[in-house]
């Protein structure tokens, strides 16, 4: 009795398993890529969240000055309006500009017709041993009485 001849797809089948298992030279490569490239990912993770803290945290300090010059300008404002806007603004803010109850912010009337405020402190650290100072000014006319 004669033999069938091999079908052609069990040799495309068998030439695939070969191949496949023919190549364990690379096996096992993918969890040692992952332990070299997670320290770069996870650099690169908490590096850009600490860059948004910063950004946060000037922000915050960029608004509260200015909300201390808008308190400061208006005409015959007291003394004070403007750091007293600026603290309720930092203390309603949360905790991304840290620091900045140690400094205090500050606003100066120069020559009766502008006001200057200036508030700082440091960024929220979510990097430990890291952080960054931060310093924000706002600057305004003080309205005035004019004679026509």
């Amino acid at each position: 009795m004669r033999r069938a001849p091999f079908p052609r797809w069990r040799r495309a089948v068998s030439a695939t398993r070969r191949r496949l298992t023919g190549g364990d030279r690379e096996r096992g490569a993918n969890p040692v890529e992952l332990a070299v490239m997670m320290p770069l990912i996870l650099v690169l993770l908490f590096a850009s969240v600490q860059i948004a803290a910063v950004f946060l945290a000037r922000s915050t300090a960029l608004h509260a000055a200015q909300s201390g010059v808008n308190a400061q300008r208006p005409y015959q404002a007291p003394n004070g309006a403007g750091v007293d806007s600026a603290t309720r603004f930092l203390e309603a803010a949360g905790g991304w500009l840290v620091g900045w109850d140690s400094t205090d912010p500050t606003c100066v009337i120069i020559d009766e017709a502008e006001v200057t405020c200036t508030v700082s402190g440091r960024s929220l650290s979510v990097v430990p041993g890291v952080d960054f100072a931060v310093r924000q000014s706002a600057h305004g006319t003080v309205e005035r009485l004019t004679e026509p």
